[in-house]
């Protein structure tokens, strides 16, 4: 009997399931892959549009080129899974039936509660949020003077808030814009809780980019005008970025899953194995038990990993075999900072941290190495230049 397989979410996760479930079960399964978009976006790499929309064409990548001819695609939302009679509920499209469901569908920005934050800050989400804020800046940058720049505050100084406010400095930069830009974070340093060095090293670029950093306090409010920072501060903006945080997809809370009762990110084994054992969990979507005891960190990278693993465990499922134990294996960090990077605890490499062009060619790799390994080395050539 053909099982059928259900693989959600065109993410690191999903993009990467793919891959590994045709690879592995594709002769002997009906392969159904369903996402919101017809496209994966390489997300790590999706804040380069803030500087240029037309790097759109190298970080997404329509699903047809990553799939195989067999399998076939369902473009709708997700609303639910119905773990009783093995069904996942779409927005305007007929339920989708499934013996074996690997659910990547990634994570929504985490607000914190902060008044006024989620209705008037732009997030870095998908390719749509990265041309908004383009255009945002760009007609910001218009109405603004030398005497009176336009206010650009990034709120969160993790990987994504420093990046994102890199390429702002580059698009502010290479069009001589008037636009001031501010990097907040409520912690007390950038790139919280990295290594030192590496903090140090983001701050002097950040510095050298003139990008103001704020840290130490957090949000408190935002209204459509003014971001309030602790007892006293206050920024006005033009341009409102928020990075602060990840949290769990809405139609999450709805799925009879363990779950984490805060983030609503499902429980997952280290093998992907949720409570329900039909139904497995990679990605910013789960909590991946480690041995540790803490998850698996929600990082692009450790969705790639999962989902190499995945289409194994999917396979020894089928045939009642014991499932394969996936651990981690953290191969480094590269962060760009406009045209410059830092890279630290890279594998392989002699050196703690460091930058320059070794930092920069680094960082090119990784997105190349990813856009070959889901579709193929030219796409991936014509990529480097822009990552």
């Amino acid at each position: 009997m053909t099982e059928n397989v259900v693989v959600l979410g065109s993410g690191y996760a999903g993009a990467g399931a793919i891959k590994s479930v045709e690879a592995e079960v594709g002769n002997r399964a009906t392969i159904t892959w369903i996402s919101d978009v017809d496209h994966h976006l390489v997300l790590h790499e999706a804040h380069r549009c803030i500087r240029d929309p037309s790097i759109q064409q190298k970080v997404r990548i329509p699903i047809e080129e990553i799939k195989g001819s067999q399998t076939k695609f369902v473009q709708a939302e997700v609303t639910g899974l119905d773990l009783d009679d093995r069904t996942v509920e779409l927005s305007d499209h007929d339920d989708v039936s499934y013996d074996y469901c690997v659910v990547g569908i990634g994570s929504s920005t985490a607000f914190f509660g902060i008044d006024g934050l989620e209705r008037h800050s732009h997030t870095l989400k998908s390719l749509r949020d990265a041309l908004d804020i383009h255009d945002d800046i760009k007609r910001a940058s218009k109405d603004a003077s030398r005497t009176e720049p336009a206010q650009v505050v990034v709120g969160g100084a993790g990987l994504s808030g420093i990046q994102s406010a890199g390429e702002i400095a580059v698009f502010r930069d290479q069009y001589r814009a008037p636009i001031d830009i501010h990097l907040v974070e409520g912690l007390d340093s950038v790139f919280p809780p990295g290594d030192p060095e590496v903090q140090g090293k983001l701050t002097k670029l950040l510095n050298e980019k003139n990008i103001e950093i704020h840290t130490g306090e957090f949000i408190t409010e935002v209204d459509g005008e003014t971001v309030y920072i602790g007892d006293e501060k206050e920024l006005d903006y033009d341009v409102l970025l928020w990075t602060g945080g990840i949290t769990g997809r809405e139609m999450a809370a709805s799925v009879d899953l363990d779950q984490d009762e805060r983030s609503h990110r499902f429980q997952a084994e280290s093998t992907f194995e949720t409570s329900d054992e039909r139904v497995f969990a990679i990605g910013d979507t789960a909590l991946i038990e480690q041995p540790s005891g803490d998850g698996a960190p929600p990082t692009a990278q450790a969705a790639w990993q999962a989902a190499e693993v995945v289409g194994e465990n999917i396979s020894r499922s089928i045939e009642g075999r014991p499932l394969r134990s996936w651990t981690y294996d953290d191969k480094g960090t590269a962060i760009s900072v406009g045209n410059s990077a830092v890279a630290s605890d890279v594998v392989g490499v002699p050196f703690d941290t460091f930058g320059g062009y070794g930092a920069k060619a680094l960082k090119k790799g990784i997105a190349a190495k990813w856009i070959s390994q889901i579709t193929d080395y030219k796409r991936a050539i014509k990529a480097w230049p822009d990552m």
